[in-house]
């Protein structure tokens, strides 16, 4: 029957410079299962090489390395971790405890990837501490351990999957000599167990308890004898088939492990971790802000052309704002707007003549602009009657000195609050009665005041003489496109009047206008906001790669006690995901603040935060996480675990 642990012929070289450096060079070595073994020598010997190489920590730069009688040579990292996993058991001289986690959780860290469930490892680690004699000390942080009681725990971590290979590296090198006898004295009563025991050390007091010393010297066995005969029982010690190590299937057990480790590695550097949120937080703010007032600006455009009349088209003299031959045109008239109410894909028209003159009330004299207007103007520019009423037929036939004024007109002429229906004001030298007052437009600002007659008033009453009109305003039936409609009426106008003499304005084409605009800029700043986004994720990037050099040492211990690749990629690539997504939610939270604190409805720059930009702003965060934590999760999960484990 084939030995425990085979070692023929392995030498492990390690290149310094140009240099090839021997730590071992063919040695030969068998060990059976159940001895206690010794290996001695001085610093440099290659006694800590070898045992690298014995754990699976290391493997040897030639010769073949047989563990139960299968070769390591050509198995994966992660094959090698399943050996380490549920095979071996190491006690390091520094004890390697991570200092975020107490007793129990220390002593469980191989079940994790062992997938051994979260109240079995709990019971497990109570049992062994008990039976270690730290049962009082489970939720004790390392911090709070003595030196011997943290090798102990060292020990019970060894055990935890089974251990029934224990290699020990110097164990009682950082102790003082009561501590060390009590670790020795655990070390022989587990192989008295069956445990196969191995140590390191260069004490040869400490050696003399093994069964078997193996004395090396410059990278060669100087002396193998054995001292005693084995005390237990030397069973062989079988070992399973190392199969699939199932990546993908067990992944929602490895996320279930590995985000309550992130965390409370995040927690155990708080202020770094703000620190790394903070270029999360004000880019997502900044992304999610800037949607929001993209949005509310482009909804308060639209009220505000709504208001003018989103489905109005205004035909003016001319061939446009910059004919300056329009005010000769006299050719619209008031028949053009009867012929137009009559189409079917028109709801209604107004003829609109316009003048400025002085107004007085009492000793209050001021200027207004002066619009005459049709019975059906306010209808058209979807205008409201506050208080009292518009025009009727009667007002339009019979040239009535009435007017409708705006609700600011109407608190400046009358500044005490009194209801302005029934007054007399004079407009220009024409008395006139105030018979309703309409709600100002939103955007209307300047000081002079907004006054509206019957069309026929002013042309027969202020100007003099009947002219022809400043323009019509049409309001396009419901459901009728204002582009079709628009072509309609400049086929028809020009049917009458024999020419195109006249031009329309579509009031939609300000609102595309005005959409088109707002969405340049809002996406033009949300670039900007974007690129801080970016260089938050940078941050977060170079913050994961330090976060990986300062644990080096903790990723050589996870992979020393099984941890796959993939569980160490996974634990940083949750870190770097989690601080992205709790900064997206901070930065959510302080746009939401932002946006109620200073951008309602009625503010100067209106916010409104959709669902739609809190989703993409978490799905950012996401993506940022899962880009740049991935390079350092890579790095962390690709290190040498021997390498790893003697960082300072």
């Amino acid at each position: 029957m084939s030995a425990l642990l085979e070692i023929e012929n392995v030498s492990r070289l390690f290149q310094t410079g140009e240099e090839m450096i021997a730590a071992l060079e063919g040695i030969n070595l068998h060990i059976d299962s159940g001895e206690f073994v010794a290996i001695v020598g001085a610093s440099g010997s290659g006694k800590s090489t070898l045992m690298n190489i014995l754990g699976c920590l290391d493997q040897p730069t030639s010769g073949d390395y047989r563990v139960g009688g299968r070769s390591v040579a050509g198995l994966s990292a992660d094959e090698l971790a399943a050996l380490r996993r549920e095979h071996f058991g190491f006690i390091f001289q520094r004890y390697h405890l991570l200092g975020t986690l107490n007793s129990a959780d220390n002593v469980a860290m191989p079940a994790v990837y062992a997938g051994l469930d979260a109240a079995s490892r709990r019971e497990r680690a109570r049992s062994l501490l008990e039976s270690l004699g730290l049962g009082d000390r489970m939720d004790h942080r390392p911090g709070q351990l003595s030196g011997g009681q943290q090798q102990r725990v060292s020990i019970a971590r060894a055990l935890m999957n089974g251990g029934r290979i224990i290699l020990a590296d110097e164990p009682t090198g950082a102790l003082d000599s009561k501590s060390g006898e009590t670790v020795l004295d655990i070390l022989k009563e587990l192989h008295r167990d069956g445990h196969t025991v191995i140590i390191v050390t260069h004490d040869m007091e400490v050696a003399a308890h093994a069964d078997r010393i193996i004395e090396i010297r410059d990278g060669q066995v100087l002396t193998d004898r054995r001292c005693r005969e084995s005390v237990c029982d030397a069973a062989s010690y079988s070992f399973a088939s190392l199969g699939s190590v199932g990546l993908l299937s067990g992944f929602h057990r490895r996320f279930a492990e590995a985000f309550p480790m992130a965390l409370r590695s995040m927690a155990a550097h708080r202020v770094r971790t703000f620190l790394t949120m903070l270029g999360i937080i004000i880019g997502i703010a900044a992304v999610v802000a800037v949607v929001g007032l993209g949005e509310g600006t482009r909804q308060k455009v639209l009220a505000e052309i709504s208001e003018f009349g989103a489905s109005t088209l205004s035909i003016y003299p001319g061939r446009g704002w910059d004919d300056e031959r329009a005010d000769s045109i006299t050719t619209l008239v008031v028949s053009d707007a009867e012929a137009l109410a009559a189409q079917n894909y028109i709801d209604s028209v107004t003829p609109l003549v316009s003048t400025s003159t002085r107004i007085r009330f009492g000793r209050t004299s001021m200027s207004a602009n002066i619009d005459g207007v049709g019975q059906d103007y306010f209808r058209v520019n979807g205008l409201r009657i506050v208080r009292g009423a518009g025009f009727s037929a009667d007002s339009i036939a019979g040239r009535r000195q009435e007017a409708v004024i705006d609700d600011r007109a109407a608190s400046r002429l009358f500044p005490g609050g009194e209801s302005p229906i029934g007054k007399v004001i004079m407009v220009d030298l024409v008395p006139v009665v105030i018979i309703g007052t309409v709600a100002q437009r939103s955007g209307m600002s300047g000081k002079t005041l907004q006054i509206y007659l019957p069309y026929t008033a002013v042309t027969g009453r202020l100007l003099g003489a009947a002219t022809s009109l400043a323009g019509l305003i049409v309001r396009i039936s419901d459901n009728v496109d204002t582009v079709v409609a628009e072509r309609a009426i400049v086929g028809f106008m020009s049917r009458r009047h024999g020419t195109q003499d006249f031009f329309v304005f579509n009031s939609d084409q300000l609102r595309r206008i005005m959409q088109k605009t707002s969405g340049t800029m809002t996406l033009l700043i949300s670039s900007v906001a974007v690129i801080s986004l970016v260089v938050g994720g940078i941050g977060v990037m170079n913050i994961m790669l330090v976060s990986v050099t300062e644990r080096t040492r903790e990723i050589g211990l996870r992979m020393a006690v099984g941890a796959r690749r993939m569980d160490i990629m996974l634990q940083f690539l949750i870190e770097a995901v989690t601080i992205c997504i709790a900064g997206s939610l901070l930065g959510i939270g302080l746009a939401l603040v932002a946006a109620t604190a200073f951008g309602g409805q009625d503010s100067q720059f209106p916010m409104i935060i959709s669902i739609n930009a809190i989703f993409f702003a978490c799905l950012s965060a996401l993506a940022i996480g899962v880009v740049f934590g991935f390079l350092p999760a890579r790095n962390a999960s690709r290190l040498d675990p021997v390498d790893a484990l003697s960082r300072e």
